[in-house]
């Protein structure tokens, strides 16, 4: 009998390829996204139709209602909890107070599902979190030492989102301890790729990537000095250690997923420069917030417990992504 995974927050850019992933592997996936990120089309495979049956398989779900959140937790024998609220550094900064409350509620509630259906009906409970809870003392350097997992503590993420997520870790410890439940907790770095949200609640990366596609309509405008850096890991990636997570990840804590590189958004920015093939330089917005300093990944523990590695050169990835969202844009103009 093939074994069943239900992916919170399954049609966002993770999810949609962790999807597309155990569904090939004869996995039977089921997926809960309220789509504020998310879209179905994501879930599309190769011919253009969806790679799980959309009626039977897809739950449109607020997390946040605990109702809402108890109706597709204990039915499969995998939990893969990606769903949170996330977006760029402007959008968290204006939000914290509700990011804060709205993350703790889908964790809260999520975790008080698996409690009440317990281990008899739930084999394993992953949960992903973000480098984004390691304390800001150790990311306020331009020359960072690679952050280790026991670093975590004594805790001081610098933003609401950081701390929210590292709220999560707490609670699926207790989980883990109270009911017996498997769980794992893998901490992600910033990840990129395809299929993405490139406007105003995006990320770096497709940030830039959407300025440069439509330079010079739009400036191409990097926040901050460009002096941060951080270490990107590309959705593939990701995907590979969340498979691996599912097979060898129990028991273990929480486990870092990133490169050992700190790329600087200044690299990042004339990379993307150069692939547009326009000729156009970033302008640096000192005015705008620029977050943590730099930071990058000691992923010695990821490499012992799961046998994982980044394999996605980050070149290959900016190009891959830079052509995906040229592509979308030029339908959307073309549409208008």
């Amino acid at each position: 009998m093939a074994k069943s995974v239900m992916i919170t927050g399954g049609a966002g850019m993770i999810g949609s390829n962790l999807v597309k992933r155990l569904a090939a592997e004869g996995w039977d996936v089921y997926v809960a996204d309220n789509l504020w990120r998310g879209r179905l089309e994501y879930l599309n495979g190769e011919n253009g139709k969806p790679v799980i049956d959309l009626e039977t398989h897809f739950f449109k779900k607020d997390l946040a209602v605990y109702e809402q959140c108890e109706s597709v937790i204990g039915f499969t024998d995998y939990v893969v909890h990606l769903a949170d609220i996330v977006a760029g550094i402007d959008y968290v900064f204006a939000n914290q107070g509700e990011l804060f409350r709205v993350n703790n509620q889908i964790n809260s509630n999520l975790f008080a599902a698996a409690r009440r259906a317990g281990k008899s009906r739930i084999q394993g409970l992953l949960y992903v979190g973000t480098v984004c809870s390691f304390p800001l003392t150790r990311q306020n350097t331009y020359n960072p030492a690679p952050l280790r997992e026991e670093e975590l503590f004594p805790a001081y993420p610098e933003s609401a989102y950081g701390w929210s997520k590292l709220m999560g870790q707490l609670e699926i410890g207790y989980l883990e301890k109270e009911t017996g439940i498997p769980c794992c907790t893998l901490m992600f770095h910033n990840v990129y790729g395809v299929p993405t949200d490139y406007g105003a609640r995006s990320q770096v990366i497709p940030a830039l990537i959407r300025k440069a596609v439509n330079y010079p309509e739009e400036d191409f405008t990097v926040w901050g000095s460009g002096e941060q850096g951080r270490a990107f890991i590309h959705v593939n990636d990701v995907v590979e250690a969340l498979v691996l997570a599912l097979d060898k990840g129990w028991g273990h804590g929480w486990i870092q997923i990133g490169p050992p590189d700190c790329t600087s958004i200044k690299d990042i920015a004339c990379m993307i420069a150069e692939i547009s093939g326009k000729g156009m330089k970033p302008f640096f917005d000192t005015a705008k917030p620029e977050g943590d300093s730099a930071r990058c990944a000691d992923y010695a523990k990821a490499r012992r417990v799961l046998g994982w590695e980044p394999a996605m050169g980050l070149e290959e990835g900016l190009r891959e992504s830079y052509a995906w969202i040229e592509a979308q844009i030029g339908k959307e103009k073309g549409k208008a």
